[in-house]
């Protein structure tokens, strides 16, 4: 399923808060978003959601907000691992009541690790602080890992949020290529689509297989092209490692289609550049993709 050229799902507007900072919420705002994620602390939960944090406090309320909305009668724990964050995003985390733990050591790499050790959840599931999850997330994630035991990992789709408005037509081309690329990688290199801000797993094998430690530790932007961006990530390497015991499943639901901030490609020079970008590598990689090694 295919997601609109130009205009965002209905679902979202409600989390936008557009043009407002998190101090700029009405006491209401803030008082609905407590309630709301008030009913997703539970402290015996079938399912651990995990967020890592740095500096996002005109970010996270936002993703929280998409999550707190889901339609489940699972039960559920929202965690935010505040990976050493100087600006207030502890404050906003106190203020909306959030579950979270402190993780003083600078990486994306060590905040996912730290979240999966003390996730209560049998199934993880992973989010970002800056993107939007549908209402459906969580069942159209989980299920296909209740339906068939020899599922370990399941990962989804995503588009991007423009940048301004609503218009995503150049966004939707850029996605197309990347779900063709999803398609070449599915068979030899499937590790590579398994993405942080849209995956799931069992919590138990991914603890018994090495979770997420990597060799180099990436940055939370980790744009390409950057003086910190490095190869091996800690999604990737935890697909590697869930391998070990069963298989992944792609969910190709729009059920399961997360909508992402666009920061990244702008860190990479722009929207066009950063599809150049891409490319250039993925095509130098194709008959990998395709033949394996």
């Amino acid at each position: 399923m295919s997601v609109s050229l130009f205009r965002l799902p209905s679902w979202i507007k409600p989390h936008r808060y557009t043009n407002k900072k998190f101090t700029d919420l009405i006491a209401a705002e803030i008082n609905d978003l407590k309630l709301r994620i008030s009913k997703f602390q539970d402290q015996s939960p079938e399912v651990s959601i995990i967020i890592p944090a740095w500096n996002e406090e005109n970010n996270i309320f936002r993703a929280l907000s998409s999550l707190a909305s889901a339609k489940t009668n699972r039960k559920i724990e929202i965690v935010v691992i505040n990976n050493n964050s100087t600006d207030n995003t502890q404050q906003v985390l106190d203020t909306l009541g959030v579950r979270n733990y402190f993780q003083p050591e600078q990486g994306i790499t060590f905040a996912r690790q730290l979240g999966l050790e003390n996730a209560k959840g049998r199934y993880h599931l992973c989010a970002d602080s800056d993107s939007f999850y549908p209402p459906n997330w969580i069942e159209a994630m989980i299920t296909p890992m209740e339906q068939d035991k020899s599922v370990v990992g399941v990962y989804a789709r995503y588009a991007f949020l423009p940048i301004t408005g609503n218009d995503r037509f150049l966004l939707w081309f850029y996605e197309r290529f990347t779900g063709i690329m999803v398609w070449l990688r599915k068979r030899n290199r499937e590790y590579i689509n398994f993405l942080g801000f849209n995956m799931g797993f069992v919590t138990k094998v991914a603890l018994e297989n090495g979770g997420f430690k990597v060799t180099d530790v990436r940055k939370f932007n980790n744009a390409l092209g950057s003086e910190d961006y490095v190869h091996e990530s800690e999604d990737g390497r935890m697909a590697i490692n869930l391998q070990k015991t069963g298989k992944l499943k792609l969910v190709r639901s729009n059920d399961a289609r997360v909508f992402t901030s666009s920061r990244r490609l702008i860190a990479e020079g722009g929207l066009l550049k950063s599809f150049i970008n891409r490319i250039k590598i993925h095509s130098k990689r194709i008959s990998e993709y395709v033949k394996g090694k």
